[in-house]
């Protein structure tokens, strides 16, 4: 099926106004995260070619993601929704970021790809195809800090770059991503890169699945056997030993939107 607004809105769960407003903005970024799950086994034999498909085709990727319920990678859950809100009436652009990653470095800068987007004079960030933990709700880019469900945020320079940094109700800030501060244009990731390839090399060496849904309060990210859920800015860990129980949580993770719905 084509790409349809009306259809879109209604797996959303979307019954209110759909007006270019922060208030529409902030529903629509919730109950997306809610709907659809961040897959990184969908990436799995593609090699070093992780953002070959930047551009997504966008009835093809509805069809699969919107109807078909299966999760989707950043470019893609991010391009879906930012074609949804570009039809929709909003002031849409694309972001690239380098992702924080365990020992306090960053990725590259096109590692992952991100919305933004303008309203009332105002930039604020649009990230659906984030695994987390991060921000269920658009945030603006500004160094004041932004309280969502439980968790703080805030935006701040650093290094020539702008840095996602979130804390929970206890410990300290830490980043999530980093980005430039100017729009990028999709061509940009077609452009061969070396140290995107070597990235994704490492990736695809670590062998390690991802997967991630947002509910109501907070997040689950599961990374391998390691189970992160962030509720109310309360977050534990816990290492899925139990074969039975990770697949458990895999499914569930991964289940379709249709059935995610009643937890927004």
């Amino acid at each position: 099926m084509p790409f349809d607004v009306d259809t879109y809105l209604r797996v959303l769960g979307h019954r209110g106004p759909a007006a270019p407003t922060l208030e529409t903005l902030r529903e629509l970024h919730h109950r997306h995260l809610v709907a659809f799950p961040y897959d990184s086994a969908l990436n799995t034999g593609r090699g070093t070619a992780l953002w070959a498909g930047v551009d997504i085709d966008r009835d093809a990727a509805f069809d699969e993601i919107v109807l078909g319920g299966r999760g989707g990678v950043c470019y893609e859950l991010n391009g879906l929704f930012r074609i949804l809100l570009a039809e929709l009436g909003f002031e849409v652009g694309v972001f690239g970021a380098g992702i924080r990653q365990m020992d306090g470095s960053f990725g590259p800068d096109l590692e992952h790809v991100f919305n933004h987007a303008r309203i009332g004079g105002a930039l604020f960030l649009v990230d659906v195809g984030f695994v987390g933990p991060s921000y269920l709700e658009p945030l603006r880019v500004t160094e004041e800090v932004q309280p969502q469900h439980g968790s703080r945020f805030r935006v701040v320079a650093r290094d020539g770059h702008r840095v996602v940094e979130r804390s929970g109700r206890a410990g300290p800030w830490q980043a999530v991503y980093r980005f430039r501060d100017r729009p990028r244009d999709l061509a940009e990731w077609q452009v061969p890169s070396a140290e995107l390839e070597a990235f994704a090399r490492a990736l695809a060496g670590a062998g390690i699945l991802v997967r991630g849904r947002s509910f109501a309060t907070g997040q689950r990210v599961l990374i391998g056997k390691r189970l992160l859920t962030v509720d109310d800015g309360h977050e534990t860990v816990r290492v899925l030993t139990d074969p039975a129980e990770h697949e458990r949580v895999v499914a569930e993770i991964l289940r379709p939107a249709a059935e995610a719905g009643s937890a927004r």
